[in-house]
């Protein structure tokens, strides 16, 4: 099991940095590098508990899918995605929300298994962690410019 843990501070309302983590068209702009768009359940808009989506991106040079469904959800304070169908033998991404004095702390935690044994902890040792990490810094970076425009 991996685990990647980021945090991100944004100077927004706390109602308004969580709408924009689970807004699907917020998303897809923020995941434009890698051509990541809805292809299946929620589509477009806020996602909400039990709702599924069904992501198509590139990466690594090949077009994969991947369907999350909202398993937890605590407004504004916490949700969570998890795979239903994909490439990961397990994937779990939890999303914190807490109000601080003058700004709201964003705590990504994502917990990932790999397929295919050895072969698959070497790829993730040697690309898949550096790659998940920078698609979540670079998403976060996208989605706190959105949150503190007015």
């Amino acid at each position: 099991m991996t685990t990647i843990k980021i945090t991100t501070h944004y100077f927004a309302p706390i109602e308004k940095v969580f709408d924009t983590n689970r807004d699907i068209s917020i998303h897809q702009q923020s995941a434009s590098k890698t051509k990541e768009i809805a292809i299946a359940g929620i589509t477009s808009g806020l996602i909400n508990k039990n709702e599924t989506v069904t992501w198509k991106g590139k990466h690594f040079g090949v077009y994969i899918t991947h369907q999350s469904v909202i398993s937890e959800m605590i407004f504004p304070t916490y949700f969570v995605d998890e795979q239903l169908k994909g490439k990961f033998k397990k994937f779990k991404h939890q999303h914190f929300f807490e109000q601080k004095e003058n700004y709201v702390e964003v705590r990504d935690l994502l917990e990932y298994e790999t397929p295919f044994g050895v072969f698959g902890k070497l790829f993730d040792k040697l690309f898949l962690k550096k790659h998940l990490t920078n698609f979540i810094v670079q998403r976060n970076a996208v989605l706190k410019d959105l949150a503190e425009k007015n």
